[in-house]
């Protein structure tokens, strides 16, 4: 069964002096301050699309590898995943970094590293990123 999840940003002001907020609709976990600066420069407590994609593909690589895991008879105790999106103001976003620390018993660092590349390749946000087509409904505010 195929779900859908919600958020919405509402953005005030133009690219370098204004500011906006991101909401998590379908969660409601919660509203979060995004803008220029921090983005491009220093976080200052405000989060970026960069930051919620870091958030999106560690979480969603850690599920997938739990289950490769799992399936390989060798399910993780636990997986700490860290993910790094850089961006390059004017060029865009210029890579994903995904590192993994594992509390797998019964599986040795081949059988890891094996399951850790399966995990990516096989992620569905890393399918995303990989080159996704991307669709847009625009209107104005009546």
């Amino acid at each position: 069964m195929a779900t859908t999840r919600h958020a919405h940003t509402v953005w005030e002001g133009d690219l370098t002096e204004g500011t906006g907020t991101v909401t998590l609709d379908s969660s409601g976990a919660g509203s979060y301050p995004v803008s220029w600066p921090a983005r491009a420069e220093e976080p200052n407590g405000m989060t970026s699309p960069e930051e919620l994609i870091a958030a999106a593909h560690s979480s969603c690589f850690s599920m997938f590898l739990s289950a490769v895991l799992g399936k390989a008879g060798t399910p993780p105790t636990r997986l700490t995943t860290k993910a790094d999106v850089t961006l390059q103001p004017g060029t865009g976003i210029t890579g994903v970094h995904l590192t993994v620390e594992g509390e797998v018993p019964g599986a040795d660092g081949a059988a890891f590293a094996k399951a850790a590349e399966e995990a990516k390749a096989g992620c569905p946000v890393s399918q995303a990123l990989a080159g996704t087509k991307i669709t847009l409904s625009a209107s104005l505010a009546g």
